[in-house]
């Protein structure tokens, strides 16, 4: 049991790892939302989604087979995996549209001493 549970942990960190590069090519959204909607969305949706996409991934990987017949893989994946994915972790908290918040990057420059 406990080689089990240790094997299947190393596989969720090994996809974890293989599906994070993924996200820094997420679209920005321009949303202010209020601290209220950052709430909520920490306290009831993201543990929600998290459990979504847990179980359709289980979902996806018990019905990929009957998909590559149906020659339809790539549409399960959207639906049940990446789609929750993307509003689990990649959606800024509040927001209501999955993507980045767009930040201000500063670029500082070295000044040289000249004398």
């Amino acid at each position: 049991m406990h080689f089990n549970l240790a094997k299947f942990i190393q596989m969720v960190a090994l996809c974890a790892c293989i599906m994070v590069p993924a996200t820094g090519w997420s679209r920005t959204i321009e949303e202010t939302p209020s601290a209220l909607a950052m709430t909520g969305d920490a306290i009831v949706v993201r543990p929600v989604m998290l459990a979504t996409t847990l179980i359709g991934a289980g979902i996806f990987i018990v019905s990929s087979p009957f998909s590559a017949l149906g020659g339809n893989v790539g549409e399960a994946f959207d639906v049940l995996v990446k789609g929750p994915f993307e509003t689990t972790f990649v959606r800024c908290l509040g927001c209501t549209m999955n993507g980045r918040k767009v930040s201000d990057v500063v670029e500082q420059t070295e000044e040289s001493d000249t004398k």
